[in-house]
């Protein structure tokens, strides 16, 4: 034989063996990577988290047809979209049921419309009408709790409704609670002979009319059983209220936080920055902005058990003001920097008992909630008072702008160069071409 054609056969021979261990490699080790700019093809970080969390598999039925008019092939769409939780949790198992096939199963499922999903975890159950990852994390991070958590909030007094819709209300802070497995409900003082003991957290927001002395003892009582508990603060007056800021050694400064900081940033002047998180569970890896409308200033003392912690620090270079035109007066105003948000703790007989006050209740209502990072402190703050640190994770990761922001001064040199400096330079390469050409012929 030949030698080169030896050669040649011993090249494609090598070549087919190293595919072949290529493959084996690629089965036995996959890797994958997100190159897309804004990570459209993986999982949000808490999403990776809360499948941790699920140590046993996990069954997801979905009951479509095989095609939609306007989707195409759904099997395959929902394939893909789950094929992004089997990269991290191998036990997931996904079955299709044809509604049309098989409607027996569709009845004893509960099933309601085309598309719906069954999520099936350790015995209980989820459904799902709409399919993202938003909808299908919430629901794992349901089915991952081992116990039901109530939350209960104070009413009657003109509080803020963690199921209301009013500007001032707490209701998307509420929904978001719900969707996270934390069963929500009101509670009446005046009307409950006590406060609830079996409760996850109590909720307390500001009043706009006086407690009853028999209401402020029943809040007490609670604290004194090492209830935990929720308090959103206003810079106003306590009303009724004092007692429980006396038993808990928080003082809050009269007057609002002015934060030059937030002025700088066009926010209103009524408004305080979040500017640090020093360490603590709640704050664990959060670096997102948070604002804090109408705050006051929050001072701690440890004392009888009692361990503070500033959660979240801010106007370092503010100052608290009780004059209605917001300027400072060295005379009276506080300088800052100020705490914002404060954990206490302190041990109980059966439990730690934990408790966060927050220098404005207005950071997660209806109105302010969605500025920055605020519902997902709430959210880590309300975990940690349940409990419930294995699902204090990462916010979510945002959407990189992909836009060009240009100066006038670049603009008008990227204007001169594409219209007159690139034909200029075409025309240039081909003279000299056309010259090359013409000395050689």
């Amino acid at each position: 034989m030949p030698r080169p054609l030896i050669y040649r056969s011993l090249f494609y021979v090598g070549l087919i063996v190293a595919c072949i261990a290529l493959y084996q490699l690629a089965a036995r080790f996959p890797l994958q990577r997100d190159f897309t700019q804004n990570e459209l093809n993986s999982l949000q970080e808490g999403s990776v988290h809360i499948l941790a969390q699920l140590d046993q598999p996990l069954d997801i039925t979905v009951y479509t047809t095989g095609q939609d008019a306007k989707q195409g092939d759904v099997r395959k769409l929902v394939s893909n979209f789950v094929a992004l939780y089997q990269r991290y949790k191998s036990d997931i198992r996904l079955t299709f049921v044809d509604p049309l096939k098989e409607p027996e199963a569709v009845r004893k499922s509960g099933i309601r419309g085309n598309g719906e999903m069954v999520v099936n975890y350790a015995g209980r159950s989820e459904h799902l009408t709409t399919l993202n990852e938003q909808t299908l994390t919430s629901a794992l991070m349901r089915l991952a709790r081992n116990r039901e958590q109530w939350v209960m909030y104070i009413t009657g007094h003109g509080e803020r409704k963690l199921d209301g819709n009013a500007n001032h209300d707490l209701g998307e802070f509420g929904r978001r609670l719900t969707q996270n497995g934390y069963r929500v409900t009101s509670l009446n003082l005046t009307v409950a002979q006590e406060v609830p003991d079996n409760i996850s957290l109590l909720v307390i927001t500001q009043p706009q009319h006086q407690l009853f002395k028999g209401e402020s003892a029943k809040l007490l009582r609670f604290v004194e059983r090492g209830g935990n508990l929720l308090w959103l603060l206003d810079a106003e007056p306590l009303r009724g209220l004092e007692s429980l800021a006396e038993q808990l050694h928080v003082d809050p400064l009269p007057g609002m936080i002015i934060d030059p900081a937030a002025q700088e940033m066009n926010a209103p002047k009524d408004w305080t920055l979040g500017g640090g998180y020093p360490p603590h569970p709640v704050t664990r890896n959060f670096d997102l902005i948070t604002a804090f409308p109408y705050a006051t200033a929050l001072n701690a003392n440890d004392s009888e058990g009692w361990t503070h912690h500033t959660l979240v620090e801010g106007a370092a270079n503010g100052w608290v003001s009780q004059r209605h035109d917001m300027r400072f007066d060295a005379a009276q105003d506080v300088p800052g920097p100020f705490s914002l948000a404060l954990a206490l703790q302190r041990s109980g007989p059966e439990h730690e008992q934990r408790i966060v006050v927050v220098g404005s209740g207005a950071f997660l209502s209806n109105a302010y909630s969605g500025n920055g990072g605020n519902v997902d402190l709430g959210m880590n703050m309300v975990n940690w008072l349940a409990g419930d640190e294995q699902f204090i994770t990462l916010a979510p990761h945002t959407a990189k702008d992909g836009t060009l922001t240009f100066s006038k001064q670049q603009l008008t040199a990227f204007t001169y160069g594409l219209l007159l400096a690139l034909p200029l330079l075409m025309i240039a390469i081909g003279g000299w071409l056309w010259w090359r050409r013409h000395r050689a012929a």
